[in-house]
């Protein structure tokens, strides 16, 4: 028996070390926001804030991408995932554009496998050149799942890739331009969520190259697949022909009173809520005033929702194509039901709502009335009496998620602003300048603010209701993707380079 005992020592003794790399960890990162309700928070300790990119101090690893990523990194199973172009030609026989899925061995870094997705014949209107891969994996267990740049939902296995025997296989593909009509405006971008044996995809499905025609109105806007074969659960198309230009955001999932819901930024600029498992209609919100006029002053839906106690979290925004302009936050009361946003339309008003979206700015606006069933707790929009704001006094187009830490959440905005408010009350504690658009959201770990900006700089900030200031490192390059914190090791992804960072002790 103590011959045996040691013999099976022995061999574990050579065997873990080979396999520890592509085992699964209890902090890996595995989806957008480490979990679906999108979170953006680590629970792990320590996160490095020394490092500098030029003497390689405290950096682990670097990883070449393409020539612009704007996929987050996923770190799950002993792998890191990411979404970028082509531009790297890392496969000399295919040097076109394309979209890019990335995978590197978590452990140093090493180059395992790419898929590419070559790009739609129509060109930008559906699939804009270099931007690549722009969701970001989904992961559980040995599957993946993402969207393609060609409107496509794939879910991968990579468990042969992780065991070091083979190559990951597809398990299915939906493309949603041939199956579901979808015509994807520019790119189709959304991260998937995952609950039970369901995934959900935000489609889109938006303008022709008019702006002014939508070629699929009746095609969805949000689709609940199987997560094992692919199979439509349910779907629903409730903006219509009230597009305002693309689909881009994420759904968020959050459980509420012992129901499930799916929080979907829809491209009406209506916030709905569905019952997880069959798509009905909980809830759903207006994001912006009855009186704004696309493309001025009303906005699209571009970030992720998140919840902190009851209340849902979400800014507006546009396209960056679009350029700066101003925007708005709001707090909602995930627990009401109907509709609840803060106005309701006035009927005496003489403007059509449907024309409303397409009309020249100088149309008369449509006012609202306020709704008795708003579930809208506060807004914010601009700092009190100042009529006409300026960037700093205002809360500006936002394509970023939100992130909240003991009663206080902190949200970026694209002209380069990161604010601290109350998260019950929106009390404003404090206004961050990083000088710099901002287009990722920030990362929280260990009391610990990470955000990135277009400059390439990366602000430390501690959290609280204090500005405090802790660092402020420069990557070299433009950080378009949201900082990631798993496993002891903090992961930033430039336009080209994905760095591994983890602080010596």
């Amino acid at each position: 028996m103590k011959k045996s005992r040691s013999r099976k020592t022995l061999l574990l003794a050579l065997l873990i070390p080979a396999l520890v790399p592509f085992l699964a960890h209890a902090e890996d990162w595995p989806m957008w926001g480490r979990t679906s309700d999108r979170k953006m928070i680590s629970p792990e300790k320590n996160p490095p804030t020394d490092w500098d990119v030029e003497s390689g101090k405290n950096i682990k690893w670097t990883a070449t991408l393409g020539s612009q990523t704007y996929g987050n990194p996923v770190v799950a199973g002993g792998l890191v995932f990411v979404g970028t172009n082509n531009g790297a030609k890392r496969d000399p026989k295919i040097t076109d554009d394309a979209g890019v899925l990335k995978i590197f061995r978590e452990s140093d870094g090493k180059f395992l496998w790419q898929k590419l997705s070559p790009k739609l014949k129509a060109g930008r209107v559906n699939d804009w050149p270099y931007q690549g891969i722009c969701s970001t994996v989904c992961a559980e267990g040995d599957f993946v799942w993402y969207c393609t740049s060609r409107c496509e939902v794939v879910c991968l296995d990579v468990s042969a890739l992780r065991k070091g025997t083979g190559d990951p296989k597809e398990v299915w593909v939906v493309d949603m331009m041939a199956t579901l009509g979808v015509f994807p405006h520019n790119m189709t971008s959304c991260s998937p969520a995952l609950f039970e044996d369901h995934v959900y995809i935000i489609t889109a499905n938006g303008v022709d190259e008019s702006h002014k025609n939508i070629p699929s109105p009746k095609a969805p806007s949000i689709v609940c697949f199987n997560k094992k074969t692919g199979k439509v659960v349910w779907s629903d198309n409730a903006p219509l022909e009230r597009v305002l230009h693309s689909q881009w955001a994420s759904p968020a999932v959050v459980t509420v009173d012992g129901v499930t819901q799916i929080l979907c930024p829809l491209g009406d600029s209506w916030l709905r809520s569905y019952e997880a498992k069959t798509g009905k209609l909980l809830w759903k919100c207006d994001m912006n005033r009855k009186d704004t006029v696309y493309p001025t002053t009303r906005n699209e839906l571009i970030s992720t929702p998140i919840v902190a106690g009851n209340l849902m979290i979400l800014a507006t925004g546009q396209d960056p194509e679009h350029g700066e302009g101003p925007g708005s936050l709001w707090a909602v009361d995930v627990t009401k039901s109907g509709d609840v946003s803060a106005e309701i339309d006035n009927p005496q008003a003489k403007v059509d709502a449907d024309k409303e979206l397409v009309a020249p700015v100088e149309q008369i606006k449509k006012k609202g009335l306020p709704n008795p069933q708003s579930a809208v707790v506060w807004s914010f929009e601009k700092l009190p009496n100042v009529p006409k704001p300026k960037s700093q006094q205002r809360m500006n187009r936002s394509i970023s998620t939100a992130v909240e830490r003991d009663g206080l959440v902190y949200v970026p905005d694209f002209s380069g602003y990161l604010r601290c408010f109350d998260v019950k009350t929106g009390q404003l504690h404090w206004t961050l300048n990083t000088e710099s658009a901002i287009w990722g959201s920030p990362l929280i770990a260990d009391g610990t603010i990470y955000q990135g900006n277009e400059a390439g700089d990366i602000f430390i900030l501690a959290t609280g209701k204090e500005l405090k200031e802790l660092a402020r490192i420069n990557m070299g390059s433009a950080v378009y993707c949201s900082p990631v914190f798993a496993n002891g090791v903090l992961y930033i992804n430039t336009r080209d380079t994905l760095f591994a960072i983890e602080q010596k002790k």
